[in-house]
């Protein structure tokens, strides 16, 4: 069955892969066989570390009014490639667990196990991050220190989140859980 950790592992691979590049435009190379869920996971985080670069560029004080308009369009196009993405991920999911019928009383679960891969995702992109700030030499000491009571936190959330996904797997596997996949509504490109 799937692990947090080996989920862990692939978004991890992503951000270390993005890094050796850093630029939003570079060519996406998935090291992950075409079709697999681990190349999925990896296209998943790849555009949400794409995403978090851009949102940094967008924040930027000098930057052009019609560069911004652009970036804009390019982010919420990212956010239709994300949703899209993690809709195939809970495809995997359902796929997955076909053959499991869940028990009488099960309980439902409020997200998909891709909607909460999303957010396992996400967090490893902020723990990146702040590791970063944690190891500048230009930074103060206060800046340090707030950074690195927040990267404690954020590995604190780091557990939880794999156990609450691991905890999930088994509950649905064994018919004890249950979760319903309802198709995102809002859509983040213009209509032609």
């Amino acid at each position: 069955m799937l692990k947090a950790t080996e989920c862990y592992k692939i978004f991890q691979r992503s951000i270390d892969d993005y890094h050796l590049i850093d630029d939003v435009n570079a060519k996406f190379k998935n090291p992950y066989p075409a079709q697999s869920f681990e190349s999925l996971l990896y296209e998943k985080n790849w555009i949400d570390t794409v995403q978090w670069h851009l949102e940094d560029i967008i924040r930027a004080p000098e930057i052009n009014p019609a560069e911004g308009i652009q970036i804009k369009r390019r982010i919420d196009k990212s956010n239709q490639d994300r949703t899209d993405v993690v809709e195939k991920v809970d495809d995997y999911f359902l796929e997955y667990f076909k053959g499991t019928s869940p028990k009488p009383g099960a309980r439902i679960n409020s997200e998909t196990p891709a909607w909460l891969l999303d957010r396992m995702s996400i967090l490893m992109l902020k723990i990146y991050h702040m590791k970063e700030q944690t190891e500048r030499k230009d930074a103060s000491e206060e800046h340090i220190t707030k950074c690195l009571a927040k990267l404690k936190v954020l590995m604190e959330q780091k557990g939880d989140m794999q156990l609450a996904f691991d905890e999930m797997m088994e509950d649905i596997s064994s018919g004890i859980r249950r979760f319903k996949v309802y198709r995102q509504m809002k859509m983040y490109t213009t209509l032609p």
